[in-house]
């Protein structure tokens, strides 16, 4: 029987919180928090999920809008993590939004048109808070802790990204190139406009192309980057050890490392770290990271009793996502002397694999539908280039994500490009 003087529904929502999938997160943040606050849309911005860094949920028109610049652009102007009420640039147009960080991972929560579900209630905002902090823990926990399966997938929404705004940036730059050609042609002689509408077009290429690199920098960070932030990250596990823990930093000109490869080494070294610190009459553990252009080296060594094992679950755990990079781990135990830990992952994506596709079973028209949804074609288009009606499009459509196990077409192209379908 539940104790009346107990808050049970805000119980309830912090364990379902607490136990949510990342897929469902902003929806159950949503629902936790309007009870204290009601909005017109909740997103969530965190660069820990580079497949996926916005998490939203709420009104369509704005949250199938608001772009990472504009949350990029926000986040950067919060001093710190209190609650900031103000006007943003979101979804295109100035709103009023509610804004929160969370320090530990820089992720950003965003609430539209804010107002309390009761202005008398002076603890809902603290109650906002705290719902936040709980969501984005339980990000940074899913995130550290990825299976196999969010890690391929990751890597295919990354890539995808990637060349999609890439092929933006070249459209958008193309268009406003020509047009800064003809108004700055001498056949023009309206001169303050020309200068005018100049100035607009290159402010609006400057943007273009910041905004292509800061998604560029979603999904790579350099390795200098990534180890200091394995070291901030670690610093709750080493400040109050008896431990010594030694960091030897990588060269500066090492290759970027895509960001599923990023977070999951440093997951994979904090694992290590745990595994290892079990250990009796442990002293010292030294980490390195390296890069050969192809793969990033990690080295992690202790100087314990050697009793680490390659089939303890911990270690058995690391090596299955070691084996979702298509990467190796390899451990060297010398008893009385401590362990010696290497783990190789590769920075590029892995090979098609052809016989993955195959096992689909999927009919020839399925796969050439797959194909054109994978080029980005509408129901129309694919209709259209097979001869086909747009109602058959779908029913073929329908049956390909049956058989391949996905929801959407987004979830069906990242899948398809982790296995080499292009």
């Amino acid at each position: 029987m539940h104790h009346p003087d107990l808050p049970w529904p805000l119980l309830q929502n912090v364990a379902a919180l607490a136990e949510s999938p990342l897929s469902e997160i902003a929806k159950r943040l949503r629902e936790a928090v309007l009870p204290y606050y009601r909005s017109s849309a909740l997103v969530i911005f965190t660069e820990d999920c580079t497949g996926r860094p916005q998490k939203k949920a709420g009104e369509e028109d704005i949250i199938s809008r608001v772009s990472i610049a504009e949350l990029d652009a926000l986040r950067a102007s919060l001093p710190d993590e209190a609650p900031w009420f103000g006007e943003a640039e979101l979804a295109g147009r100035p709103r009023p939004v509610l804004a929160l960080k969370y320090a530990p991972s820089h992720a950003l929560l965003v609430l539209t048109d804010p107002r309390p579900a009761d202005p008398g209630y002076e603890a809902g905002l603290d109650l906002v808070t705290y719902l936040w902090r709980v969501a984005a823990r339980r990000i940074q926990e899913k995130v550290a802790d990825a299976p196999p399966a969010y890690l391929l997938e990751s890597r295919a929404s990354s890539a995808e990204r990637i060349r999609v705004t890439a092929e933006l940036t070249d459209l958008h730059s193309t268009t406003l190139e020509t047009l800064l050609a003809a108004l700055r042609s001498s056949s023009l002689d309206d001169a303050a406009a020309r200068s005018t509408v100049t100035d607009l077009a290159s402010k609006a290429l400057v943007g273009l192309r910041t905004l292509n690199d800061r998604t560029t920098d979603l999904v790579e960070e350099s390795v200098g980057t990534a180890f200091e932030r394995l070291r901030e990250n670690l610093q709750s596990l080493t400040r109050f050890s008896d431990i010594e823990f030694e960091f030897i930093e990588p060269p500066l000109t090492g290759r970027a490392l895509p960001g599923e490869v990023a977070h999951a080494a440093r997951a994979i070294v904090r694992g290590l770290l745990l595994a290892m610190m079990e250990q009796p009459k442990l002293n010292r553990i030294r980490t390195q990271w390296d890069c050969d252009g192809e793969n990033l080296l990690i080295n992690v060594r202790d100087d314990g009793d050697g009793t680490l094992a390659a089939d303890d679950p911990s270690i058995m755990r690391l090596d299955r996502r070691v084996e979702a990079l298509t990467g190796h781990l390899q451990i060297d135990v010398m008893p009385g002397w401590g362990a010696d830990v290497v783990v190789t992952l590769p920075l590029a994506p892995p090979a098609p694999l052809a016989g993955y596709i195959a096992a689909w079973n999927l009919a020839a028209r399925e796969l050439e539908v797959l194909q054109h949804l994978v080029a980005g074609h509408s129901n129309r288009t694919i209709a259209s280039k097979l001869g086909i009606s747009e109602n058959t499009v779908k029913f073929h459509v329908r049956n390909l994500f049956k058989k391949i196990d996905v929801g959407s077409r987004t979830e069906a192209i990242a899948l398809a490009h982790s296995h080499g379908l292009r």
